[in-house]
């Protein structure tokens, strides 16, 4: 068998790895951000009545444009964040992934840049170079947070083609006030005709605490900010795959440019219609939820830990001396966390009150030993 170095692989991919968090044995897997709750029983029953229906056509290919769905979107926006959003505004794709790629596509590429504010979502960088984008990492404060003169300064001398700013921001869980939101935008305005698009990333918005508004209410009079989200995390359906956006109709209008033919299924379409008809149901998940974070970021103190303020369904904490032994620990003792490898930090997805009861218990027995052995902590 050949191997990647026997390949004319592009320069700029050698070297690098497949993205992926580690699927290990473990009695409670809370590394990945999803949500720890099944399907209620009365949405399975109308999913398998709708992939039934949806079934029969399958010999015909599904709607390109997926109106339908596009519209339930919209109206799911429109609903929860008070902003008028249209059909026309939203676009649709497998995962938020793929929907941040068809960005790139379509507004990236050779000689063009990306800019993210590290640390933050690794997928990022990684679709960036497989679109040709070359990238330059962000800067952030000590504490995670964006610097708004700092990073307009930074914008200003770089002059990105492509910005991602992501709130609440992954793997910290730290949110991006608006007011910053606006001024990156405007910095993204070069002059001399150069503009650059600036991506806010909602993956965790539904998480947020109350008070935190979305960049969604920025939309009107800014043609170049674009807000994407996905279903694979409040929702509970990661299975499902389906991520969107909302930005003003040329954006979605650029990106049926680049996209597939056909790239979302008719299933997919099927499946995520229906998830929208019961959204109440599915959200109802949300607090309970949220209420778990809250209950991590309490318990710490007592343990010699801390914690990023949070609000997404996951908390960073730390400050180890060795993180990586703290994850190994954790392993041992049936509880799989994520090393994200910021040294010092750890971070755990807000699971069920029964896989926090084990997080925090593992947790406390870790941390006592690696005070009774010394230099467990950092300051």
């Amino acid at each position: 068998m050949a191997s990647l170095d026997q390949l004319p692989l592009r320069p700029e991919l050698r070297g690098r790895t497949p993205y992926g968090a580690p699927q290990l044995p473990a009695a409670y897997r809370l590394n990945t951000n999803e949500n720890p709750y099944p399907l209620p029983a009365e949405l399975l029953a109308d999913l398998a009545e709708a992939l039934g229906h949806a079934a029969v056509e399958l010999n015909r290919y599904p709607d390109r444009d997926a109106v339908a769905l596009r519209t339930d979107l919209a109206t799911y926006l429109t609903r929860t964040s008070g902003e008028a959003v249209e059909p026309d505004q939203v676009w649709a794709a497998n995962g938020s992934n793929e929907v941040l790629q068809q960005v790139l596509q379509a507004f990236g590429g050779a000689d063009r840049t990306a800019l993210g504010f590290t640390p933050s979502y690794s997928m990022h960088p990684i679709i960036s170079a497989g679109t040709g984008t070359a990238w330059v990492d962000g800067h952030r404060r000590p504490d995670f947070t964006i610097d708004p003169e700092a990073a307009v300064a930074q914008l200003r001398q770089v002059r990105p083609d492509v910005v991602f700013v992501t709130s609440p921001n992954n793997p910290t869980g730290t949110a991006v006030a608006l007011e910053t939101v606006t001024a990156l935008y405007d910095a993204t305005s070069y002059g001399q005709g150069r503009a650059g698009v600036l991506v806010v990333d909602e993956a965790y918005e539904e998480f947020a605490r109350a008070g935190t508004p979305s960049a969604l209410t920025l939309l009107p009079g800014r043609p170049r900010l674009i807000v994407s989200r996905t279903m694979s995390k409040a929702f509970g359906m990661a299975g499902l795959r389906l991520g969107y956006l909302a930005a003003d109709p040329a954006v979605v209008d650029a990106l049926q440019l680049v996209r597939l033919p056909y790239h979302l299924s008719s299933l997919t379409q099927a499946a995520a219609r229906t998830a929208l008809a019961h959204t109440d149901v599915l959200l109802a998940t949300v607090d309970a939820v949220k209420a778990q974070r809250d209950r991590i970021v309490a318990a710490l103190p007592a343990m010699g830990l801390t914690s990023v303020p949070s609000d997404a369904n996951f908390v960073l904490f730390g400050h180890f001396t060795d993180a990586p032994a703290a994850w190994q620990a954790l392993l041992d003792r049936g509880v799989l966390v994520r090393d994200v490898g910021l040294p010092g930090w750890l971070r755990v997805t807000a699971g069920t009150a029964e896989e926090t009861d084990a997080f925090l218990t593992a947790l406390g027995e870790v941390a006592a030993e690696m005070s009774a052995d010394g230099g467990g902590f950092t300051a």
